[in-house]
This record gives structure tokens, sequence and C-alpha cells, in this order.
């Protein structure tokens, strides 16, 4: 055959003058890999007899060049190439015709075919081939920080917010040497160094920030929590250590105990002279609190409380500074007076001397190693029958007397318990906070390296940074403007919660078990994704992920298992519905939902679901509205989905549980939309006018992001139209170009110092 009869045949040499124009086009065949023989075929069939003579060997996949040939050829076409202006690089047959110029050489219509037609079989007619082939080793460019659109300080001031002295001065102890996170080998050993921080921050009056004036504390709650949150720019086995004592079982005495209690304790807890536990889990039963089964038996013979663990499922389980060093704990336990059961309820038991030996009827055992906190000491406890003194009940909200009267201000019992759980609300406001700051420091790290690190590229020139990508954008910035927006709406949370109006009592709860819920979901997620954006250099314990991410893994299940509250904000969310159930028939439960969701039907309409320019999908109003028309559509619609089964006779519980999908992602749209209103509100509060820019941007991209995500959803209901759809998808892709500037920015106004970050790669 014609197309094998240059086998064989020796390869002319590649000073030979007739190869040059052809060089190009040769390298570029066999730079990317070998040539297949189908390929050689079809181009020797292509070639007339002169081209195919001498081009014939240089295509035989049965001997390619060898790599020091390869890089010869590379060598002669880039040598010869100098001096030609970049306006003759057209293509790699133009490129063979200009070396031919260059060396004198006349190239024959025969041989302009024959480049036309490799270029043809190839495929690599494009000018990107020849910038490949003639580029150099590209420069270097120095880091160069964009400069940002607004002012990094007043955006930093902002979110400091009325406490940024009590931050800074947090921030500047985190500094002390004492308090940098060790690394030993010995978790003992760890666990007394965490121990020695939370004193060194008890010596400095942060322990008893929430504590009244009168018991040594400074009689501020939200300065406490903020103290807190500010801590978990730090160590965050110490954070835990620091909220279990003074947050947990502190905060369990001051609002379940009374003033006696508050004076015999409070004191001691805020130095950290008694170290205590808060014992409420329990080995069988987490979340399901009312159903606990330590026993709390009332002996009116001898005036006392004898707690009890009837079983080994039923010991105080995780419980932090229970291993090592709590000496009295607050135990959540079933109160029995005998032909009375009253429910949970807490009670202060020693359960160490001051020696640290525990005391009789006490077992206490350590948990041993976990996946993270590994300095925060959590054991495991089981009481034998253990007599504590009648006044160790802690009765804020029921005491008993002396001949084993009952009493209490609020008479349902499962009022009074939602009432004593929601007393300690706040370590889900602070939990939820906590998250938020590892969330940052996360961003921080991965923002920084992002818009430093540099892969790939045009030849000539430097390689681009890879925060310049638009994949890159996409995992990094809606999730920084995610953690904007918590931000402004967990810190309104804060304020509610510290004004203690109980009016808004079950709101705060609410927002509280969902915030908490979405916070530490976004922190797992924020902080993996940061992690994979670091690459290699992420997975480097010196650059931090690997703690933040072990460290912050339980959040998402202590305070509250996520699921169990959002379960609870949609239970919350239904009980305008609840008299309803029973007293409506489903056509008039209907017409109910309708007026309460009105927006369901009004807003259905072509000039909503079709409209797609910029404009509008930039427009604050849309999103609210999209966002309320979710958060109704759902809600609505478990409520008939509810109201048909128990018509149908099933128990409340049972009819839950088959709708508990919607029932989550009912409470997920209701989070969404509390965090919308207080991003919109922040925005509109602002008054520096470069940082109410960025931030409105940043508003636009979390609420467009969100509807990306449940664009599918909103497509089924016929809220949006595809052109829609896909017009939210480009938005989204744009913001991230126009806040790629101010990305840096956007990370340095969270005001986390260097040291602290003690990331190299976030240098």
């Amino acid at each position: 055959m014609t197309s094998n009869s240059t086998v064989g045949r020796p390869r002319p040499p590649l000073d030979d003058p007739r190869l040059l124009p052809f060089l190009p086009m040769l390298y570029v065949a066999w730079a990317d890999g070998d040539l297949s023989h189908e390929e050689s075929l079809e181009i020797c069939d292509r070639l007339g007899e002169p081209c195919r003579s001498l081009l014939g060997p240089w295509l035989d996949p049965e001997q390619p060049p060898t790599a020091s040939e390869l890089q010869r050829l590379l060598n002669r076409v880039r040598s010869t190439a100098v001096g030609l202006e970049t306006r003759e690089k057209k293509g790699l047959a133009s490129l063979g015709l200009e070396l031919a110029r260059v060396g004198d050489l006349q190239v024959s219509e025969e041989e302009r075919q024959a480049l036309v037609d490799l270029g043809e079989v190839l495929g690599v007619a494009s000018t990107e081939a020849v910038r490949q082939l003639l580029a150099s080793r590209r420069p270097a460019e120095p880091t160069q920080l964009p400069f940002p659109s607004f002012s990094v300080d007043a955006l930093r001031r902002r979110l400091e917010g009325e406490h940024a002295a009590l931050r800074h001065q947090v921030l500047s102890i985190l500094d002390d040497p004492r308090l940098r996170r060790p690394s030993p080998a010995d978790h003992s050993v760890y666990r007394e160094e965490v121990l020695a921080g939370c004193r060194l921050l008890a010596d400095e009056g942060f322990g008893s920030l929430s504590f009244p004036t009168e018991h040594g504390g400074g009689g501020d709650i939200e300065a406490f929590i903020v103290a807190f949150e500010t801590l978990a720019f730090g160590d965050l086995s110490l954070l835990v250590k620091f909220g279990v004592q003074f947050g947990l079982f502190g905060g369990s005495i001051l609002n379940l105990g009374t003033e006696r209690h508050h004076a015999k304790y409070l004191r001691d807890i805020g130095t950290l002279a008694l170290p205590g536990c808060f014992a409420m889990t329990e080995t069988g039963h987490g979340s399901n609190v009312q159903d606990l089964e330590t026993v709390a038996r009332f002996d009116p013979e001898r005036d006392v409380f004898v707690i009890h663990t009837p079983h080994p499922g039923a010991r105080k389980d995780y419980i932090g500074n229970a291993a090592s060093h709590g000496r009295l704990a607050t135990v959540f336990a079933q109160l029995d007076l005998g032909e009375e059961q009253h429910g949970v309820h807490a009670f202060l038991v020693p359960i160490r001397s001051e020696d640290g030996t525990p005391l009789p009827g006490i077992t206490i055992e350590d948990d041993g190693e976990k996946m993270g906190l590994n300095g925060v000491d959590n054991g495991r406890l089981g009481f034998d029958h253990v007599a504590i003194p009648r006044d160790h009940l802690l009765d804020r909200f029921a005491s008993v007397d002396a001949d084993g009267t009952y009493h209490s201000p609020i008479a349902s019992p499962t009022r009074r318990f939602f009432t004593m759980l929601g007393t300690l609300v706040g370590g889900r406001v602070s939990v939820a906070l906590a998250a938020l700051a590892a969330t940052k420091s996360a961003l921080t790290i991965a923002v920084r390296y992002g818009s430093q690190r540099r892969q790939f590229g045009p030849a000539d020139e430097p390689e681009i940074r890879v925060l310049d990508y638009l994949a890159h954008q996409r995992r990094l910035l809606p999730r920084l403007a995610t953690t904007y927006g918590l931000h402004f709406a967990l810190s309104d949370l804060r304020r509610l919660y510290a004004a203690g109006d109980e009016e808004q009592r079950q709101e705060v709860e609410a927002r509280a078990a969902g915030l908490k819920a979405i916070s530490t979901w976004h922190a797992t997620d924020t902080i993996q994704t940061c992690r994979e954006c670091c690459g290699g250099q992420g997975y480097l314990a010196e650059n931090r992920f690997a703690d933040l991410k072990a460290d912050t893994d339980v959040f998402t299940t202590f305070e509250g298992d996520n699921v169990v509250l959002l379960q609870l904000v949609a239970k919350g969310l239904l009980s305008g519905y609840k008299r309803q159930f029973g007293q409506m028939t489903f056509f008039s439960l209907v017409r109910y939902i309708a007026r309460q969701a009105g927006r369901t039907v009004s807003d259905l309409n072509p000039i909503i679901t079709r409209r797609h320019d910029e404009a509008h999908l930039r427009d604050r109003e849309m999103h609210r509205a999209a966002f309320e028309w979710r958060e109704s559509h759902l809600l609505a619609s478990v409520a008939r989905r509810l109201k048909k089964r128990i018509d149908r006779g099933l128990e409340v519980q049972v009819a839950l549980n088959e709708c508990q999908d919607h029932l989550l992602e009912t409470a997920r749209a209701h989070v969404d939309r509390l965090v919308l209103e207080s991003f919109t509100a922040a925005v509109d509060r602002e008054e520096d006018e470069g940082v109410g820019a960025v931030l409105d941007k940043l508003c636009q991209l979390y609420a467009l992001e969100r509807l990306e995500t449940h664009r599918g959803w909103y497509q089924e209901q016929g809220y949006f139209e595809a052109p829609k759809s896909r017009a939210v998808v480009k938005l989204v892709n744009r913001l991230c170009a126009e806040l790629r500037p101010d990305a840096v920015p956007l990370v340095s106004s969270f005001g986390i110092p260097q040291e602290l970050l003690a990331a190299p790669i976030a240098r």
C-alpha cells in the first residue's frame, strides 16, 4: 500500500532545510502523545509522494521520535522563530511558512497543501498551539493585592459592633503563649494546659461576665457570649472547656437556681475555684431529654434526694469536665416523689473531693480519645443511690417541701420542662457564633492562599491566581457571602437573647435552634471546602484545617442534634395550624392556609415567573418575595399533608415522621429567610457608602446562590420559568467576578490577627 511505503526508511536529519516548514506540525503531533496507526495512515494517504517520502519516516508509529529528538526539534523551531512578531503567529501552518521564509526556503503548492492536510488531520490549527509552542519560561510576577473598593477598617468596626473593646481584649489575651494551642502527644498533658488556660481567662474576669455583679460577675450575658465567640479564633478545646465551666455549668445554676445557689456557688465557679459539669446527656438518651432515665427519688425521712443510675444506658455520657477536673455536677434526672412523678429537673451532685478522688457512689470513666477537642476531659458518670440535700434541687421553677409536697409556678409539666430548657438556650446561641468564628478562620486562610497560589494559564504570561478561576470563586465566595449573612443574623439573635424579653422567648428559642443548626452545618461544609481549595497545603497540620475540621465536627450534634433542632423549628411554625387540625375540615383548612400564605397564589403570574433581566434578579424585593414564597408554600403543603394523615386516624408522631423530610426543608427555608432579613437590614443600616456597596453585593450573592440551589424546586412549583432559572446561574457567576477584587479585604475585615490564624499559607 502507498501509506506503508515509508516504513523503515531512514529519517531526514532535523537540520534538513526541507523539513523546516513542517517542524511545528511534527512537534505538536508527537508532543501530546504518540500518533496512532490510524492517524499515521490517514496523513500518509493524503500526502503526495515527495512530501510522503520526506515526512513519512517522522510519522511512523513504530519509530516515534526520542525525547532528545523532540527537544532538538523544538529548539530549532524556537531559534528560527526569534524576531517574528506576534501578529505573524497565526496557526501552525502559517508558522511553518514563516519559518521557511526566515530560512530562505521556497515552499511549493504541494507542500502548502500538505501543511493544511496535516493540520486538519491533527486538529491543531488554532493559534493557541502556536502560543504553547513558542512560549518561553513564564515570567514571575510579584503577589499584588487588589486595592479594595471599601474601607477595611470601617467594615471591621461594623462587624465588631458595640463590644469592639472586649473583642480586642480577648484577642490580646489569646496571643499569650500560654493560650496557644499545644500539641502534646499525651492528652492528659493537653488537658492540664487547657485547664491552666481557663484559669488564666477566669483570672481576667471573662468567666464571670454573665454572673450578677453582687456575686463577682459583670452582669452582662451578651458580653459573655461575645467573649466566647472571640475565643473561637484560638484553641477550640480551650473554648469548649470555657463554655462547659462558665456557660453550661455556671449558667445552669444562674438560670435554674435561686439566690441561695447563686450566693453559694457563682463566685467560686467564676474564678474556677469550683470546677463543674453539666450532666444532661445519657448513653441511651441524647436529644430526647424528656425521657432521661436517671432518677432523683425524694426520701422525706432523711430530707434528701437519692440520685440513681438504674442501668448502664442511663449513665451520663460525654460530659465535659467529668473525666479529670469537675467536682460538682448539675445532673438532670426524673423527679420521683413516690406517688407523683414530675419529670426532668436539675440537681447539684458533688462528684469529687478536693483532692480529685471520686466520692462514694460516684463512678467516673474517661470517654477517651475523640476525633477532636482532646484538650477537654469528657467523661461518663454513674450514680449508685447517691444522697444529696433537698436544697440541691435547682428550684427556680419547682421546689419540694420537707414533707414531699411539690410546688411550681408553672402547672403544665410540658410547659415547665420546655421553660427549664429554654433558660439554657444561650448555649445554642454561643455554639452557633463559635462555629461561625471557626468558619471565618478557614475562609481567611483559603481566600488569602487562593489570591497568592498560581496554576496554569496562557503561555508567555504569569500563571493565573487560583482565586481568579470561576470554579474557585464558586467554591469560596458564596460561602463567604453566607458567612456574612449568618454573622448579621446571629448578631441580631445575640442581642435579642440578651434583652431577655419574655414575650419574645419562644421566638428566641426557635431562632437559636434553627441558626445553630444551619451555622454549624455551614462550618463543617465550608471548612472542608477551604481545605480542598488549599490542596496539599491545606492537608498540612501547620495550616490548621486538620484542627478546625476535627474540633468543630461535634458542633453539629452538641447543644442539640441539628436534625432534631430543625424539626423543633418546623413544629413551631406549624403551631399556628395546631388548633385547625381538630376543628376544621380539609377544605376549610386549605382555605385557611391560603389566607395565611397569600403570596402562594398572587406571586404566580407571568411577570414574576418569566422576568429575568439583571435589574430584576438583583432586586432585593424579588429576593424577599421568593424566599417568603418558598417558606409559606412549604409550610402550607406540609400542613396539608399532616392534616390528611391525622384525619385518617394516624397518631401525630407517626404523621410527623412520614412528613419529616418536608418538615426539615420547611425549617431550612425559614432560617434562610431569617438570614436574608438580617442581611438586608444590615445593608440598610450601613452609613459608609463603600461598605454598604460591597455588603449589598454579598447580600445579592447570598440570595441568588440560595435561589440557584433551589431553582429545581422553584421550577417545579411554577415560580421560575427556565430562562429565569438560567439567568440566576449566570448572575451568580457575574457576582463572583465582581466580588473577586474585594475577596481578600472581605476576609481581612474579620479582624483575625495573623498570630491567631497561625497558618503559614495565610500570610
